[in-house]
């Protein structure tokens, strides 16, 4: 079964962006598990034991930036992805008040 963790940098800023919330659906938009980004912007352990299939992980930017006093554009960031196989799946953010990018992250 597979894994998934994050990592949120604010591009901006050049930091990490701690304190997001973060919310793991599956295909169905169930929602499985809800964390913080830490000091680090990271979750290490977000999901665990996943089959494959297409999930989501959704960013409350909005959020965030607000508690920056930050005027944003996005007022949430949602990824869906591929679980394809038995592994460990990064699925890193880099944040910015009116763009974001995401890669596969190892």
């Amino acid at each position: 079964m597979s894994t998934v963790s994050t990592h949120v940098l604010d591009a901006v800023r050049g930091v990490p962006a701690a304190g997001v919330a973060v919310t793991l659906f599956d295909s169905r938009t169930t929602e499985l598990v809800t964390a913080t980004t830490d000091a680090d912007g990271r979750v290490a352990a977000l999901g665990a034991g996943l089959v494959p299939g297409v999930y989501r992980l959704r960013f409350d930017t909005g959020a965030y930036f607000a508690a920056q006093r930050t005027p944003a554009f996005y007022p949430e960031v949602t990824i869906a992805f591929t679980v394809a196989d038995d592994r460990h799946h990064h699925v890193p953010l880099l944040l910015s008040p009116f763009a974001y990018s995401t890669y596969r992250g190892s």
